[in-house]
This record gives structure tokens, C-alpha cells and sequence, in this order.
């Protein structure tokens, strides 16, 4: 799958090679626009997860109601863009693990 949000394949390429210094800058929460639409691009390395969702103040906490999906290069990224959540909302994410915990 093609980049769809700040990591581009080349940030990818990087972060396997362990040599991108600047990962802060693209993972986590990062505001932007995406088909005009203002929202927040979320990201997370979790290779070993069976399923990551964003929880927030936005959704009521709720673990099902923003689930990432993981990236199609193997890199264990997962990701999501959520339209109307912006700068300063209060968030964390939510990681299942591959033995359901």
C-alpha cells in the first residue's frame, strides 16, 4: 500500500535501517489535512499487535470506535487518519496483542 499519511517509503526505509533521526516528527499524532478535510494522522510501531485503535477524549475512550490499520510493508506501523480531531485532544493508543491481551 502507498503511503496515506507523513510516512513516506522512504521514512520506512529508514526506520528499518534504524537511521531515521527524526521519527518524532511523523509518528504519534501528527494534525493534518487530508481531502480537505482537517483531522489527525495517527501512527504507532506495534509489531506484535493483532489490533491497535486510537482512544481518546473524542470517542469517549472507547477501544472500538478508532481502529489503525496496519501498513502493507511489513514494517509493524500501524496507522489511520481521523478526521475532526485536532491539536490538543487528549489520546492514547489501544494494543491488542496477538494472544488477546
Amino acid at each position: 500500500a502507498g503511503p496515506t499519511g507523513p510516512l513516506t517509503d522512504h521514512d520506512i526505509y529508514l526506520f528499518r535501517e534504524g537511521s531515521h533521526f527524526a521519527l518524532h516528527r511523523k509518528m504519534g499524532a501528527v494534525p493534518m489535512r487530508r481531502g480537505g478535510e482537517a483531522g489527525t494522522h495517527f501512527s504507532v510501531w506495534a509489531p506484535n499487535a493483532s489490533a491497535v485503535s486510537v482512544i481518546g477524549d473524542f470517542n469517549g475512550w472507547n477501544r472500538d470506535a478508532a481502529p489503525l490499520e496496519p501498513r502493507g510493508d511489513s514494517s509493524g506501523i500501524w496507522q489511520g487518519f481521523l478526521p475532526g480531531v485536532g491539536k490538543g485532544a487528549l489520546y492514547k493508543f489501544h494494543v491488542r496483542s496477538k494472544d488477546g491481551q
